[in-house]
């Protein structure tokens, strides 16, 4: 593969549930995988424990936003870029009624200095227990 689109796979961050990378670089832009909130270490979703029936014991929508915020970052920064410099960032959330207040709000503290292109899309589930999912496009300096 050229230069000029290079696959990314960051250490630091989630493996991928498919085969896909975390992130693709071409030319100066940075395009991010879906990127959930799992713990990268244990694999588990923060502030969420389910029955063995698959029921939810504990469920924190907001410990899943910060996650998916330090997802996020750790895979701009294996792929050279950084938080500011993100310029687009499409969020998928899977109960729009329950959490997008709570999103916005935490949303709004990330994103004080830096304010990318956001689209907010609710959708029925996501391929693991999450309730968050986001792409991302970046600039690479």
């Amino acid at each position: 593969m050229s230069d000029n689109n290079q696959r990314i796979d960051a250490s630091n961050a989630p493996k991928p549930v498919g085969l896909y990378p975390h992130a693709r670089k071409v030319g100066n832009l940075l395009f991010l995988s879906g990127i959930g909130p799992r713990d990268p270490e244990t694999d588990g979703v923060p502030g969420l424990t389910q029955s063995k029936t698959g029921n939810f014991i504990e469920f924190s929508f907001e410990a899943q936003c910060h996650s998916v915020f330090r997802n996020v970052k750790a895979v701009l920064e294996a792929s050279g870029s950084k938080w500011e410099n993100l310029v687009d960032v499409t969020v998928f959330l899977t109960d729009m009624k329950r959490d997008f207040h709570t999103y916005n709000k935490i949303y709004a503290e990330y994103f004080k200095d830096n304010q990318p292109c956001r689209t907010t899309v609710g959708i029925d589930a996501l391929p693991t227990p999450i309730a968050i999912e986001l792409k991302c496009i970046a600039i690479v300096d």
